[in-house]
């Protein structure tokens, strides 16, 4: 059997340049490519693909699971003035979350911890 190493999400947008600042200016993402209609951010051992949306894309959501959800959150909740997001809190699974709606896409982005038990 194989063993799965990384999951990169397809994001679908409507601006790949907006999408792409969200990832990189909010989370700290780096670009590894940007070409028209195609783009990859990475962070750590993670990466996203970002692609041009068509007229029938759906919605899609992911979860980025973090070491420091409320350090997080201190450290850029100022940036959310024309963004969807709604704040942390812990859920009954044991996971403190935040949830935020990616500018120029039908996509939820869900941001993660453990609660320490």
């Amino acid at each position: 059997m194989y063993k799965a190493l990384y999951l990169s999400p397809m994001v679908p947008s409507y601006n790949i340049g907006a999408t792409v600042s969200f990832f990189s200016d909010l989370f700290g993402f780096s670009i590894a490519m940007n070409e028209s209609g195609y783009a990859i951010v990475y962070k750590d051992n993670l990466s996203i693909h970002i692609l041009n949306a068509g007229t029938a894309i759906g919605e899609m959501e992911f979860y980025l699971e973090v070491d420091d959800i409320d350090g997080l959150w201190e450290s850029i909740k100022h940036k959310f003035e024309e963004i969807k997001v709604r704040a942390p809190f812990d859920r009954e699974y044991g996971m403190r979350e935040f949830h935020v709606i990616i500018p120029n896409t039908k996509t939820l982005m869900f941001v993660g911890q453990a609660i320490a038990r």
